[in-house]
């Protein structure tokens, strides 16, 4: 089956670590020790990722109105500044630095090629990982 990276992918992941980091957290906050053992990495990572998710939502929600979609450039980039933006702590710095370094790699990826012939978005999510 192919899989698409396009923005209802971007938004699908931000809802599913969402989710995750919210059961989650707890359990990282008891078993944080880095950068600093203050016992809130589950709480800032899900604090990061929530105005991720929020900046994801705000792209789509301007779209509501027509038929078009978002672009997937637009949704990663909406969701690597969402990030930033509402960074908690030492981890969501973090993490808003990677996600804004994929989404410098992403942004003008194109929705998935499923030949992975160079065309689309999917190929590029390893390279994007890597940076």
């Amino acid at each position: 089956m192919p899989q698409t990276l396009d923005a209802a992918a971007v938004r699908s992941w931000c809802s599913l670590a969402l989710e995750a980091l919210g059961r989650e957290r707890e359990e990282i906050d008891a078993i944080n020790v880095y950068p600093v053992a203050d016992g809130d990495t589950g709480t800032n990572l899900y604090l990061t990722v929530e105005s991720a998710a929020q900046a994801v939502e705000a792209v789509f929600a301007a779209h509501e109105t027509g038929a078009s979609v978002p672009a997937p450039g637009d949704a990663v980039r909406a969701m690597a500044h969402g990030a930033l933006i509402g960074a908690r702590g030492n981890s969501g710095t973090i993490l808003a630095q990677l996600l804004r370094g994929m989404a410098e790699a992403l942004a003008d990826a194109a929705p998935a090629d499923p030949q992975g012939d160079g065309g689309g978005g999917a190929d590029r999510l390893a390279p994007a990982l890597r940076r």
